[in-house]
């Protein structure tokens, strides 16, 4: 099948091809004369005429794409703020690559490679590590790029990140209200800035409430995962501290710590209270419905796309980084303290 070109459409219409490329690309429209534009752009759908964008790249040097590397796209945190990030770009003329690492640091690295290849603008990372060699070379090769829900050791990097630290607050002064004096978490990967804000949140948080706060009642979950959930609230029900309540480090940790307590044939909340963090999608549907600290997921997304669009925009920018506010929604995994359940 014939592919019409960008000279065919020229010569239909009576102009010169650079009058036609300026027509069709809606950067450039308002240089040429309503009327012509009108024209060229009816006869390029006549002739059904699309504009190649990797041709038009490679002329211009501008791919008007980003790179959106998502460490795993089953996790319902992570749609939400793809959406921020395309619907603040969408408008200015850009496109999203969105790549999958499943967490893998050689798989991130290769993707990363191949987007290079074509060309992205910059990128959007939402796997950031506290310690990450890749971020930190792209970085000093002036490559445009904002962290999102995380950040690293380098404050030469901007992220959007919600306000961890408040969040546990939240949570911990929650279970205080309802009676809860024995809380033990359920802590994320420690090489992540959300799994070792989160932990030392709620240190701070216990200690503040001169309630006890000793290593003992910290589980060191290895994945953001409902089974490292599970796996962690037995490994705290066997040899752990007695509790009444847990924070857990994300709302997936939750779920894992509801199929533990389930197993055990104790009740949530009646037994133990769970609280979770990032309200991620659907998860007041789950029995009984999670409470948990409310990150704002779109506008995290949305926040990032124009801290890039000012790095791209001006690439010598200072970077900065924006911290967003949280809230504790309370639902039914929550109660008030049993006396019988009292260590």
């Amino acid at each position: 099948m014939h592919r019409a070109t960008l000279r065919e459409v020229a010569e239909k219409a009576g102009v010169h091809p650079a009058t036609a490329s300026r027509a069709l690309n809606a950067a450039t429209e308002s240089m040429v004369n309503a009327g012509t534009a009108a024209r060229i752009q009816k006869v390029a759908k006549e002739l059904g005429y699309t504009p190649n964008p990797i041709a038009r790249s490679l002329k211009t040097s501008r791919s008007m794409s980003i790179g959106l590397v998502i460490p795993d796209l089953t996790n319902p945190l992570f749609p939400p703020i793809v959406r921020g990030v395309e619907d603040v770009l969408r408008p200015a003329g850009y496109n999203a690559w969105i790549v999958n690492t499943d967490s893998q640091t050689d798989v991130e690295s290769a993707a990363v490679d191949s987007l290079r290849q074509r060309n992205v603008e910059g990128f959007v990372f939402a796997t950031a590590l506290l310690e990450q060699p890749l971020l930190e070379e792209l970085a000093a090769s002036s490559v445009p790029m904002v962290l999102v829900n995380r950040s690293t050791a380098s404050a030469d990097i901007p992220s959007v990140t919600p306000d961890d630290a408040a969040g546990v607050v939240l949570a911990v002064q929650h279970l205080i209200d309802l009676g809860h004096r024995h809380i033990v978490h359920l802590a994320g990967p420690q090489d992540t800035s959300t799994g070792a804000t989160r932990r030392k949140a709620f240190r701070q948080a216990l200690e503040d409430q001169d309630l006890p706060h000793d290593s003992s009642g910290i589980h060191y979950c290895e994945t953001w995962s409902e089974e490292a959930g599970a796996r962690g609230m037995g490994a705290l029900l066997d040899s752990g501290p007695p509790f009444t309540a847990v924070l857990a480090g994300n709302d997936q940790l939750a779920l894992g710590a509801y199929d533990a307590l389930a197993e055990r044939g104790l009740r949530c909340p009646d037994d133990v209270s769970v609280v979770g963090f990032n309200d991620i999608p659907f998860i007041d549907k789950v029995s009984p419905p999670l409470t948990t600290v409310r990150i704002p997921h779109v506008e995290i997304g949305a926040e990032a796309g124009r801290l890039l669009l000012e790095l791209l925009d001006d690439p010598t920018r200072h970077p900065r980084s924006l911290l967003l506010p949280v809230k504790l929604v309370v639902r039914g995994s929550t109660s008030p303290v049993s006396e019988a359940r009292m260590p």
